[in-house]
């Protein structure tokens, strides 16, 4: 409701077409079982990092999910408003599950959690400043993904104190950047990125009761109550100008 671009997506057929590429996800992966066991060296001697690969090799070349090329930019031109969240498909799953196949950094995780969730892998997402990303933690092994670049990549937590953009050990703290998140704190996420895409239409007020609603979910993320109050203040603001404007002279 209310999110642009997505006002006629089918639910019950978005869920129909991530079960279908699980299975083939996961009659891939059998199929190449043999890979693994005759040189784990080819796989950094990971079977998680296997089954990733296998995973992002189906959803990338058999299903052509990628990111969309225009709203790839470098992370010292996002800014506020800048239309990031414009267009509700690309930072929710419908964009990657359209005949477009396109998504960015805030649907590309969580396309690759829903998959391989469905397949009993141990993922969870991760947040960083400005960015989402995957973590396997599980079967005696922890490591970060990268699955918006190209190919499939893993990298350190130190990675991702860096980039996007730089956090410091207060931004760590306050924003719980780096931890897995929780079942409540994957919700509180997409609540705050819906909250955004009401920001960017001009719905300040319903922003501002989605961003309260994440706050309860995650009270421990700073942003969430910074950004609550932010958009209750520019939506009185917006309520008194509208007022003015059509009260008597």
């Amino acid at each position: 409701q209310w999110l642009p671009g997505c006002e006629t997506v089918d639910v019950t057929n978005s869920l129909a077409v991530l079960d279908q590429w699980t299975i083939r996800v996961k009659s891939e992966t059998e199929r190449h079982q043999y890979r693994w066991e005759r040189n784990p060296s080819e796989f950094e001697h990971s079977k998680g990092f296997f089954k990733m690969l296998m995973l992002g090799v189906v959803l990338g070349e058999d299903f052509k999910v990628h990111y969309r090329t225009d709203r790839q930019v470098s992370p010292g031109a996002a800014a506020m408003g800048d239309g990031f969240f414009g267009d509700a498909r690309d930072i929710f799953l419908p964009g990657l599950l359209s005949e477009q196949r396109q998504g960015t950094c805030s649907s590309m995780p969580v396309l690759y959690v829903a998959v391989g969730r469905r397949l009993g892998y141990p993922l969870n997402l991760v947040t960083t400043k400005g960015h989402l990303f995957v973590r396997w933690e599980g079967e005696g092994e922890r490591f970060n993904l990268e699955v918006t670049g190209n190919g499939l990549n893993r990298f350190a937590d130190e990675y991702y104190r860096q980039w996007p953009f730089a956090v410091s050990e207060a931004e760590v703290a306050s924003e719980r950047y780096l931890q897995s998140l929780s079942p409540m704190g994957e919700l509180a996420v997409a609540l705050s990125i819906r909250a955004m895409c009401l920001r960017e239409t001009g719905r300040m007020e319903s922003a501002a009761d989605v961003f309260d609603a994440a706050v309860k979910l995650a009270p421990e993320v700073r942003s969430y109550r910074v950004m609550a109050e932010q958009c209750r203040r520019a939506g009185r603001g917006k309520r008194l100008l509208t007022q003015a404007a059509v009260e008597p002279k």
